[in-house]
């Protein structure tokens, strides 16, 4: 007979004919939601493994264990191997038992399971990987491959897909979290991946948002950053004074208050440039000129006298050093305890004397187009200043500006006198080298 239907009344209707109906309806697996216990297999003692309760389809046939199960994994060899433990569908012994199948020896890859479509059927629920030469399994070595079912839906691991699928095939893969089905070639998403070349519509550009980046996320960053202008609060400057003292500055004259409306003119003097309508020869009166400069007299009349070489000094007259103040007076260079307080001593440094280097320049002229006086030897003050500042003197604006070279002897001094100590250091030394 061509057509064969069932089952009805009356009618013998054969296992194998319920299990080509039944697995149409349900494909092999657990019967349980994904990763739940249902047939999980777990460390025992020693080469011992546990199985736990479960209910699942194999090939269109039923299998309920309502308590743990005890498998035992045969002993190790003395090279790694990977076994399997199954489910095992056998029609010709109506039965379906736990078992093991044992791996090659010196091999990673687990045994082929025997999938026929009316005989022996394996549904694998884990894979052990037996070390060399252990008596024990740890949990460790245990990875679990059951497929589950429990709607039409199959839910697998990558490696637990069905062996013979039909084209169209959905499932669920644990593995990659996603939908896929058999397009009679292999497993493919069910949703294709999206590139960006295959969107319509899509925006040409993207403003960004408000966001923030972390320091270490900037390229490019610079090592410092060197302040910008800007300016503080007065309450958040903190190490400020209570008090400020006034510092040299100025007023424009319509700040001022309680100015005079007149002023009388104090004693000054002009330079000859800036008098304006004077005479342009001048006819000679009786004159005369006083042999030495009275006191108060200012550089201006620094040449006085100019007799001072051939003059001789006697009864109680004496020469003096003079000094130019910054007014253009004239000052003796006194040097009396008398005229002095406050005396204490001043280490000069011999060394700072030592080294003071002369130099030799050009004089700048008094006016512009006006001779140089050159080849003027000396030193120069801001060098000076920068190892013996003791003889170097600054004008009204604090600029450096001359050197008092009557105190360079003085200063000497200590060279001579650090060159008599040496002296009679090494005198001594050689007095006792020749005893």
């Amino acid at each position: 007979m061509a057509i064969t239907s069932y089952p009805f009344d009356a009618q013998v209707v054969t296992e194998t004919q319920y299990s080509q109906m039944f697995r149409e309806f349900q494909d092999s697996g657990v019967v349980a939601s994904f990763g739940s216990s249902g047939f999980t297999v777990t460390a025992g003692t020693g080469m011992n493994l546990n199985v736990s309760a479960g209910l699942a389809f194999v090939r269109g046939f039923m299998v309920q264990s309502t308590a743990t199960e005890v498998v035992a994994i045969p002993a190790a060899s003395t090279s790694v191997r990977v076994d399997r433990v199954v489910l095992r569908l056998d029609p010709a012994l109506n039965s379906i038992v736990l078992a093991v199948k044992q791996g090659t020896a010196g091999s990673t890859t687990p045994p082929s399971l025997t999938q026929t479509d009316t005989g022996i059927y394996e549904l694998v629920l884990a894979q052990v990987t037996v070390n060399a030469n252990v008596t024990s399994i740890t949990s460790s070595d245990i990875t679990r491959t059951r497929p589950f079912v429990g709607t039409r839906i199959l839910c697998w691991n990558t490696n637990t897909r069905p062996a013979s699928p039909r084209l169209g095939q959905i499932g669920w893969n644990a593995d990659t979290s996603s939908f896929e089905f058999w397009n009679d070639t292999a497993w493919v998403p069910l949703i294709g991946n999206v590139s960006w070349s295959t969107l319509t519509g899509k925006p040409a550009t993207f403003p960004p948002s408000a966001h923030t980046h972390t320091w270490s996320q900037i390229t490019d960053a610079p090592t410092s950053l060197p302040p910008a202008a800007h300016t503080h609060d007065w309450g958040q400057v903190t190490g400020k004074p209570t008090s400020f003292d006034p510092t040299a500055h100025g007023h424009a004259w319509t700040d001022l208050t309680g100015v005079p409306a007149t002023f009388a003119p104090s004693t000054h003097s002009h330079t000859w440039a800036s008098i304006t309508s004077k005479p342009t020869t001048f006819t000679p009166s009786t004159h005369y000129h006083d042999q030495y400069l009275e006191a108060g007299d200012t550089i201006a009349w620094s040449n006085g006298t100019k007799r001072v070489h051939a003059d001789s000094v006697s009864g109680s007259g004496t020469y003096y050093a003079v000094w130019v103040q910054g007014d253009g007076t004239f000052a003796r260079n006194t040097s009396s305890r008398r005229f002095k307080q406050r005396i204490r001593d001043i280490h000069i440094d011999p060394d700072a004397v030592l080294s003071l280097r002369p130099r030799i320049y050009d004089r700048r002229p008094k006016e512009e187009g006006g001779d140089y006086l050159r080849d003027e030897f000396g030193l120069v003050a801001e060098e000076v200043a920068e190892t013996l500042p003791e003889i170097v003197t600054y004008d009204e604006e604090g600029r450096i500006d001359a050197l008092r070279y009557d105190l360079l002897g003085v200063a000497l001094l200590s060279v001579v006198q650090d060159q008599a100590e040496r002296i009679e250091r090494l005198e001594q030394l050689v007095r006792d080298m020749s005893r």
